[in-house]
Protein backbone atom coordinates (compact mmCIF):
# COMPACT_ATOMS: atom_id res chain seq x y z
CA UNK A 1 0.00 0.00 0.00
CA UNK A 2 1.23 3.45 -0.83
CA UNK A 3 1.03 6.20 1.75
CA UNK A 4 -2.04 8.22 2.44
CA UNK A 5 -2.38 11.61 0.77
CA UNK A 6 -3.04 14.17 3.46
CA UNK A 7 -5.72 16.80 3.28
CA UNK A 8 -6.87 19.39 5.76
CA UNK A 9 -9.76 21.76 6.19
CA UNK A 10 -12.85 22.60 8.19
CA UNK A 11 -15.70 20.10 8.39
CA UNK A 12 -17.74 22.62 10.41
CA UNK A 13 -17.65 26.37 10.99
CA UNK A 14 -18.80 27.97 14.21
CA UNK A 15 -21.34 30.71 14.85
CA UNK A 16 -22.59 31.15 11.28
CA UNK A 17 -25.67 29.47 9.80
CA UNK A 18 -25.46 26.63 7.33
CA UNK A 19 -27.83 26.24 4.37
CA UNK A 20 -30.60 24.91 6.67
CA UNK A 21 -30.21 27.69 9.24
CA UNK A 22 -28.41 25.54 11.83
CA UNK A 23 -25.60 27.19 13.78
CA UNK A 24 -22.91 25.03 15.41
CA UNK A 25 -21.44 26.52 18.57
CA UNK A 26 -17.91 26.13 19.95
CA UNK A 27 -17.70 23.11 22.22
CA UNK A 28 -20.23 21.07 20.23
CA UNK A 29 -17.53 18.57 19.25
CA UNK A 30 -15.67 18.35 22.55
CA UNK A 31 -14.77 14.75 23.22
CA UNK A 32 -15.05 13.74 19.56
CA UNK A 33 -12.03 11.72 18.62
CA UNK A 34 -10.51 11.09 15.23
CA UNK A 35 -11.78 7.50 15.23
CA UNK A 36 -14.44 8.24 12.64
CA UNK A 37 -14.30 7.21 8.99
CA UNK A 38 -13.50 9.51 6.11
CA UNK A 39 -16.18 8.94 3.49
CA UNK A 40 -16.87 10.02 -0.07
CA UNK A 41 -20.13 12.02 -0.25
CA UNK A 42 -21.45 10.68 3.12
CA UNK A 43 -21.78 7.18 1.67
CA UNK A 44 -20.95 4.66 4.41
CA UNK A 45 -20.06 2.03 1.79
CA UNK A 46 -17.50 4.34 0.19
CA UNK A 47 -14.68 5.00 2.65
CA UNK A 48 -11.76 6.86 1.08
CA UNK A 49 -9.31 7.02 3.96
CA UNK A 50 -9.18 7.91 7.59
CA UNK A 51 -9.45 10.92 9.83
CA UNK A 52 -6.11 11.52 11.51
CA UNK A 53 -6.83 14.53 13.71
CA UNK A 54 -9.78 16.69 14.74
CA UNK A 55 -9.37 19.96 16.63
CA UNK A 56 -11.82 22.66 17.60
CA UNK A 57 -10.27 26.07 17.09
CA UNK A 58 -11.84 29.54 17.07
CA UNK A 59 -13.17 29.01 13.53
CA UNK A 60 -14.67 25.54 13.71
CA UNK A 61 -13.79 21.86 13.64
CA UNK A 62 -10.53 21.44 11.74
CA UNK A 63 -9.76 18.04 10.28
CA UNK A 64 -6.58 16.43 9.05
CA UNK A 65 -7.16 13.23 7.12
CA UNK A 66 -5.43 10.77 4.87
CA UNK A 67 -6.99 9.68 1.58
CA UNK A 68 -6.01 6.30 0.17
CA UNK A 69 -4.65 6.43 -3.37
CA UNK A 70 -5.07 2.63 -3.47
CA UNK A 71 -8.88 2.50 -3.74
CA UNK A 72 -11.03 3.61 -6.67
CA UNK A 73 -13.07 6.13 -4.68
CA UNK A 74 -9.89 7.56 -3.12
CA UNK A 75 -8.32 8.00 -6.57
CA UNK A 76 -11.50 9.67 -7.87
CA UNK A 77 -11.81 11.93 -4.82
CA UNK A 78 -8.17 13.03 -5.07
CA UNK A 79 -8.48 13.73 -8.79
CA UNK A 80 -11.57 15.89 -8.23
CA UNK A 81 -10.05 17.69 -5.24
CA UNK A 82 -6.78 18.38 -7.07
CA UNK A 83 -8.65 19.72 -10.11
CA UNK A 84 -10.72 22.04 -7.92
CA UNK A 85 -13.99 20.38 -8.95
CA UNK A 86 -14.66 19.24 -5.36
CA UNK A 87 -13.49 21.11 -2.27
CA UNK A 88 -16.27 20.65 0.28
CA UNK A 89 -16.18 18.95 3.66
CA UNK A 90 -19.04 17.85 5.84
CA UNK A 91 -19.81 15.68 8.84
CA UNK A 92 -22.43 13.14 9.83
CA UNK A 93 -23.74 13.43 13.37
CA UNK A 94 -26.48 12.88 15.90
CA UNK A 95 -27.68 15.90 17.83
CA UNK A 96 -27.19 15.50 21.56
CA UNK A 97 -28.17 19.02 22.62
CA UNK A 98 -29.75 21.84 20.59
CA UNK A 99 -32.14 24.77 20.86
CA UNK A 100 -34.55 26.07 18.27
CA UNK A 101 -33.56 29.46 16.87
CA UNK A 102 -36.09 32.22 16.29
CA UNK A 103 -36.91 32.26 12.58
CA UNK A 104 -35.87 28.64 12.04
CA UNK A 105 -32.85 26.45 12.36
CA UNK A 106 -31.17 25.15 15.46
CA UNK A 107 -28.36 26.19 17.72
CA UNK A 108 -26.27 23.00 17.88
CA UNK A 109 -24.59 22.71 21.28
CA UNK A 110 -23.46 19.07 21.44
CA UNK A 111 -23.17 16.33 18.81
CA UNK A 112 -22.07 12.76 18.49
CA UNK A 113 -19.73 12.78 15.50
CA UNK A 114 -20.27 9.75 13.23
CA UNK A 115 -18.17 10.49 10.14
CA UNK A 116 -16.43 13.13 8.08
CA UNK A 117 -16.85 13.38 4.32
CA UNK A 118 -15.37 14.95 1.23
CA UNK A 119 -18.40 16.34 -0.60
CA UNK A 120 -19.41 18.29 -3.66
CA UNK A 121 -21.92 20.54 -1.85
CA UNK A 122 -21.23 21.05 1.85
CA UNK A 123 -24.13 22.05 4.10
CA UNK A 124 -22.00 24.95 5.38
CA UNK A 125 -20.65 27.09 2.55
CA UNK A 126 -17.36 27.67 4.42
CA UNK A 127 -16.68 24.00 5.25
CA UNK A 128 -13.86 23.54 2.75
CA UNK A 129 -10.61 21.74 2.09
CA UNK A 130 -7.77 24.17 2.71
CA UNK A 131 -4.73 22.02 1.85
CA UNK A 132 -3.81 18.84 -0.03
CA UNK A 133 -0.32 17.31 0.06
CA UNK A 134 0.89 15.43 -2.96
Amino acid sequence: MTGLVRLAGYVSRFDTPDRSGDVVRPGAFLGAGAQVPLLWQHEIGRPIGRVLRLVEDRNGLRMEAGVSPDCRDGVDALALVRSGAVDGLSFGYRVKKARTLPGGGREILKVELLECSVVTLPMHAEARITAVDG
